[in-house]
């Protein structure tokens, strides 16, 4: 049963996930992923839920493209999904394709997380060895929490992309310390600070990534849909 304290309907929290995952130009199509280096966006985007759907198209895809992949529209795309990929196949290869659930954090701000510390400019020097790539880009994984083991950081979730309305979470657990629920508290305290700071805490991933199910399924988040994009 979706929380009372989670207010906006499916569809919404769709369109808060397609515009923290890529940017958008002013014709509402995707030019780029939403965190450094800012690569290619998909050419197609597809959030299904169950009050309806939303699409998106990457700005360089041709119109003649855009114009046949319409004509579905009036009905779920991603059950097209066949018709789809023989649109976009007509111009090049597809080299990727992402299916996954999308789920929203409930309110996260009264669960205890005594072990996870928030890491800011003052004490980012934590990452360095550990976490490189989020210490290189720290300015845009804000707020950012890990959990300490004999003074190693060995959990830590952060924001992966975000806009002034919503974050997407990244967790991450170093192998050989998994499974004493860190990646569990540490995404709570992140969740609950993102819901601090008023903006909406969000968490997807890919069917075959089982390991990240899992975790979603012990955060207890709530699935509002699920996205498809190709490139």
């Amino acid at each position: 049963m979706r929380d009372s304290r989670v207010m906006l309907a499916d569809l919404e929290l769709m369109e808060h996930h397609v515009k923290v995952l890529f940017k958008h130009d002013n014709e509402n199509r995707m030019t780029a992923v939403n965190e450094p280096p800012y690569d290619d966006a998909p050419r197609i985007f597809i959030g299904g839920t169950k009050q309806g759907y939303i699409v998106r198209y990457s700005n360089t895809l041709k119109v003649s493209l855009v114009e046949k992949l319409e004509t579905y529209k009036g009905t779920n795309p991603g059950d097209h999904l066949v018709d789809v990929i023989n649109v976009l196949v007509t111009d090049r290869p597809i080299n990727n394709l992402w299916i996954g659930p999308a789920y929203v954090f409930p309110n996260a701000k009264s669960r205890s997380c005594p072990k996870a510390i928030q890491v800011t400019h003052e004490n980012k020097e934590l990452l360095k060895d550990h976490f490189r790539f989020t210490f290189e880009d720290f300015e845009y994984k804000q707020p950012c929490f890990v959990i300490m083991d004999e003074g190693i950081p060995v959990s830590i979730c952060c924001s992966a992309r975000q806009t002034s309305k919503a974050d997407e979470a990244s967790v991450f657990t170093h192998e050989n310390y998994r499974g004493r629920g860190y990646g569990i508290e540490v995404s709570n305290a992140w969740a609950a600070e993102v819901q601090k700071q008023g903006r909406i805490a969000l968490y997807s991933t890919s069917w075959d990534n089982f390991a990240s199910q899992s975790v979603a399924k012990k955060l207890k988040l709530i699935q509002y849909g699920t996205d498809i994009h190709m490139s």
